[in-house]
């Protein structure tokens, strides 16, 4: 993927991010973006509260992966880091 696609995508998916991290902060936790893989895949890590959360797996593709996903239509997939 070509370095200005790369950073534009990275923007979007920080915008993204910022629209849902203030859900994380309310229950304990926040979220940071680690990666963006050349086959379209984010990976984030859940932090706090969201780290050791039984539901963590929910917030991630319930919440965090279906944000990034409408906002983004071609990622793929958000993983945890």
């Amino acid at each position: 993927m070509e370095q200005a696609k790369r950073q534009e995508l990275e923007q979007k998916i920080n915008a993204t991010i910022e629209k849902v991290r203030p859900y994380l902060v309310a229950d304990g936790g926040d979220i940071s973006f680690v990666e963006l893989t050349n086959d379209l895949v984010v990976k984030v890590r859940l932090l706090g509260a969201c780290g050791a959360c039984p539901f963590s797996l929910q917030t991630l593709k319930n919440g965090v992966e279906q944000a990034i996903k409408k906002e983004i239509p071609e990622i793929k997939e958000v993983i945890s880091a």
